[in-house]
């Protein structure tokens, strides 16, 4: 069983809660969201806030807060291939009220 090990992002200022199902396998090594390099996330969300892209693990959490954007996670530990969503079995959710 995985264990999801990246902890939520957000403030008391976050206005806008993106959810993922399980940190990719490259997102989980990274100790953060999005963290494959051909993931689009960084690129897009930069592009839609007029911001230029980070790169770092502090330079994302900074874009986030600075953006009222909170992320997280709805899945804390399952069983999964690589990081296949459809492979997906045995879910413990994550508890969204800490972040609600």
């Amino acid at each position: 069983m995985e264990i999801h090990n990246i902890p939520p992002v957000f403030d008391k200022d976050s206005r806008i809660l993106i959810l993922g199902s399980f940190p990719s396998v490259k997102s989980r090594e990274a100790e953060f969201f999005y963290g494959h390099p051909q993931n689009r996330f960084w690129k897009v969300t930069s592009a839609v806030f007029g911001c230029e892209t980070p790169l770092t693990v502090p330079e994302k959490r900074v874009f986030l807060l600075k953006n009222h954007i909170a992320v997280w996670d709805v899945i804390a530990r399952c069983d999964i291939e690589n990081s296949a969503d459809s492979t997906i079995k045995n879910v413990v959710p994550n508890d969204l009220g800490i972040i609600l």
